[in-house]
């Protein structure tokens, strides 16, 4: 195959090269005649001594004004450069280091490779099928490619193709060109018109259309891309893997809920978020729950997540109420990163109201579904996210009564582009009415009714909390006895007769009853000498534990102190402490105060 007769030029450079061959032909036919000597005297006295015109009004015979010598001079040199015209496209084809090859005809047949295609590959044969010659063709996924190039007549590139092996990659631009009939191929072409040839089992006319393919080794880049890709996979893993790390392992469950909580990172192309959530009993069976998002992602957003998460354990063993740890927040999160934005909302569980007081910083409501299946929402108050500082935090209520339903959740379940959040939240009660069963259960309903897969964008932290409504054998682990104390001399052993009689009715051993006793006594000493009216001792007992709780009308808390010998009171608390599992005091949201303490039940406790 004479591969210079017709491909020694792209297409237009042979029609250019016969445009100049009969520019030539005219000049030469226009000088017949003339005299040598007048030809040179008036180039003589038209040029400089650089060989151009002097004058640039002097024209040479077919030529533009200093047309010559422009190109001549126009690197300093006086050598005129080279016509890109003059130049074979094989030889600059055979020099590239890019792999090419060229191809034509409806099944791509062969009709060259250069020097670096068959370095690559091999040497491939002209005039076979690509499929059969350039097999890595195949490989690569090509062949598709160069029917859509030949049939649209439009440049086609695919990116980072993998060579056979995986040691290659290259980025493939097929581009369509037109080749140059001959004379032959004019003839034949006619033949076949008036002979009916190219019929099937017949030879096919030359087309004169191919594709020429450009092969670009793109193995550093590629190799490149995938390292910062581990890299980020890596980076990311690390992230997920503290963020999972500093959310509670196993969340604390209280006697009277039921709390189930997930955590689910945003696909594998998202950045870390810092989503976190929290159980914490607080004792006399109450019971903080908080959920959070801190605005950003990655390794930092992680790690600010773990230190809020540090500071509200840190807060809640005080048995503040709710707005006021997070106004402790708010001021810790500005101290952390200024830059940080971070919402949160605080919640407590009091089964002996049978209310959920919370207090949210720029945090989505919380959702609560009754047992007849009717969802409310947490109304205000809601204050800024926190780290804004300058607003003082207050707190709400929400009935969470026997057989209800509490969800707390991150802005990732409900948040989708081109929706506004509240359509998002109305979907969230939606899927809640109907959501039943236990709380892990209504975990993974919620996450599915709302469209969180392994491919969600965003990070989403969902807790769920059941009030249980007990009847039968369960109810009777779980009882409450409270009594009014008048004060006087009398309260004492009121209190005193009051909880041996419903200890013992609630048949526990000898040795706790006599225990519970005795804190109950020390407890009730401790308020009618320190505290106001109106004061009430409260026992309760549930599955787990007995608890002893005295309120009164005066705020100030006790606290642990060692009595001296001499001393005739001061001993009170310490005893408590002493003989019991637990113990604390808090603030009453109505004013004053409550003490309590907690005994452990035997396992075998009925």
């Amino acid at each position: 195959m004479n591969f210079t007769r017709w491909s020694a030029r792209f297409p237009g450079t042979q029609r250019r090269a016969a445009a100049r061959s009969e520019h030539a032909a005219a000049q030469a036919k226009r000088g017949e005649g003339s005299v040598p000597a007048a030809r040179g005297a008036v180039g003589h006295s038209a040029s400089g001594p650089d060989g151009c015109p002097a004058d640039p009004t002097v024209r040479g015979t077919g030529s533009a004004p200093g047309a010559g010598c422009a190109s001549a001079a126009a690197d300093g040199t006086g050598i005129p450069a080279p016509s890109l015209d003059e130049l074979s496209v094989r030889d600059v084809l055979d020099r590239l280091p890019a792999l090419v090859a060229l191809v034509h005809g409806p099944e791509h047949r062969v009709a060259y490779v250069n020097d670096a295609y068959t370095a690559g590959f091999g040497t491939r044969a002209p005039g076979a099928p690509a499929h059969l010659a350039l097999p890595e063709l195949g490989d690569l996924g090509l062949l598709p490619l160069l029917d859509q190039v030949q049939r649209s007549g439009k440049p086609r590139t695919a990116k980072n193709r993998t060579a056979p092996g995986g040691t290659s990659s290259y980025t493939v631009t097929c581009t369509p060109i037109e080749f140059p009939k001959t004379k032959a191929d004019a003839d034949t072409t006619q033949a076949h018109a008036h002979t009916g040839a190219g019929a099937e089992g017949e030879p096919e006319a030359h087309t004169g259309t191919g594709v020429l393919i450009h092969l670009a080794d793109v193995t550093d880049h590629a190799e490149a891309a995938e390292r910062l890709r581990a890299s980020e996979r890596r980076q990311r893993e690390a992230a997920v893997t503290l963020q999972r790390s500093l959310l509670p392992q196993e969340l604390e469950q209280p006697d009277d809920l039921r709390v189930a909580a997930t955590y689910q990172p945003g696909g594998t192309e998202a950045a870390v978020g810092g989503d976190w959530y929290d159980v914490i009993t607080l004792g006399a069976g109450r019971t903080a729950l908080v959920i959070g998002d801190v605005m950003g992602r990655g390794v930092r957003a992680a790690a600010v997540m773990g230190q809020l998460r540090t500071a509200v354990r840190a807060y809640a063993r005080l048995d503040l109420p709710p707005h006021e740890v997070l106004q402790l927040l708010d001021g810790l999160a500005a101290e952390i990163d200024a830059s940080q934005i971070a919402t949160c909302v605080y919640a407590v569980h009091d089964p002996n109201e049978g209310l959920l007081a919370y207090a949210s910083a720029g945090h989505l409501p919380i959702l609560v579904r009754d047992e007849d299946g009717t969802v409310r929402r947490a109304a205000d108050p809601t204050g800024p996210p926190l780290g804004t500082g300058g607003w003082l935090h207050t707190s709400g209520t929400i009935a969470l009564g026997p057989g209800s339903t509490a969800v707390l959740y991150t802005d990732g379940l409900v948040e989708r582009r081109g929706e506004d959040i509240d359509e998002g939240v109305a979907a969230l009660e939606r899927a809640l009415s109907g959501a039943q069963g236990a709380p892990a259960v209504i975990c993974d309903r919620l996450m599915r009714a709302l469209g969180v897969d392994a491919d969600h964008d965003d990070d989403v932290a969902v807790m769920v909390l059941q009030q249980p409504a007990r009847t039968g054998a369960d109810a009777e682990l779980f009882h409450n006895a409270a009594l009014e104390l008048l004060g006087g001399i009398e309260a004492a052993p009121r209190a005193r007769a009051f909880a041996q009689g419903v200890l013992a009715s609630w048949r526990f051993p000898v040795e706790l009853c006599d225990l519970g006793v005795l804190a109950a006594s020390e407890l009730v000493a401790n308020s009618l000498q320190h505290g106001t009216p109106p004061m009430r001792l409260r026992l309760r007992r549930t599955d787990r534990r007995l608890i002893i709780e005295v309120t009164d009308g005066d705020d100030h808390l006790p606290r642990r102190r060692r009595a001296e010998p001499a001393d005739e009171t001061g001993r009170g608390i310490s005893i408590v402490a002493t003989i019991a599992s637990a113990w604390g005091s808090r603030r009453t949201p109505g004013g004053g105060k409550a003490v309590w303490c907690e005994f452990a039940l035997p396992d075998k406790a009925p």
